[in-house]
């Protein structure tokens, strides 16, 4: 068994450890924070965020590899993409991707606009590139080391969508953990649950120890590894959520050993 060395912030009452054998480099995720903000990225953020990138590439791997075996075939193809998000919505993730990827286009849509023209790929895409789809294909070797840890091959088209996928999720989550910084906090926690009338409200199903960080202490100028965590909470949901907070617990666990 590897040595898995691991790299510990201390951040208020929570103390955020991340593993260094991660197959996104941190240094290119701490491009992605620098393209996004000019705030400070402290050491541990970019870690952070390529665990939880590793966390649900993973599942979306893993997702299609049993689309491709129920075919008896060893190599994914970009309809086992498919097959994988459609079977997981929870790992319908970057989707500014998809209107720049051949794959998802036949599943878009007619878009009109209000005169009942059609609206081309072109004007949907808009005129700016938005900055995780201009900056993909800096995470392919990224995605080859996690194919290879799965033990499965794709061809070129796939490794170019989960590159894509890759880069705009995690463009979105820098972009996420800044925003806490900046607004001192998550704003925009929230839940509904069904209530049968007469009554009383049943109990939430999950205690989520980052609805402390609602309020933020730290300084207003430093993206820490715990402003990437509370964005987790607002770019996944479900057991992915769940799944990607606790790798990063159980990298925690491991620390102490």
């Amino acid at each position: 068994m590897t040595t898995q060395q691991l790299r510990t912030e201390r951040s208020g009452p929570q103390t955020v450890s991340v593993v260094t054998d991660l197959p996104f480099k941190p240094q290119l995720v701490k491009a992605v924070f620098r393209a996004v903000t000019s705030l400070h990225v402290s050491r541990p953020a970019p870690w952070a965020a390529a665990s939880v990138t590793r966390t649900v590439l993973t599942q979306i791997v893993d997702g299609a590899g049993s689309a491709a075996a129920e075919e008896a075939r060893t190599r994914l193809i970009p309809k086992d993409l498919i097959s994988a998000i459609d079977r997981n919505v929870e790992v319908e993730v970057g989707s500014a991707w998809y209107l720049h990827s051949p794959t998802f286009h036949g599943l878009m849509g007619e878009v009109r606009n209000a005169d009942g023209a059609l609206v081309s790929l072109r004007e949907r895409r808009g005129a700016r590139t938005p900055s995780g789809v201009a900056g993909a294909h800096r995470f392919e070797a990224g995605v080859r080391r996690l194919l290879g840890s799965r033990r499965v091959r794709a061809v070129p088209a796939m490794v170019r969508d989960l590159d894509g996928i890759a880069s705009v999720f995690l463009t979105a989550l820098a972009r996420d953990a800044a925003k806490v910084v900046r607004e001192g906090g998550v704003k925009r926690f929230g839940a509904v649950s069904p209530v049968v009338p007469g009554e009383p409200a049943p109990a939430p199903l999950l205690k989520d120890p980052l609805l402390a960080l609602s309020t933020r202490r730290e300084d207003g100028r430093t993206v820490g590894a715990d402003d990437v965590l509370a964005a987790v909470t607002m770019q996944l949901f479900g057991d992915l959520r769940g799944l990607a907070l606790s790798d990063l617990g159980r990298k925690g666990d491991r620390s102490a050993c």
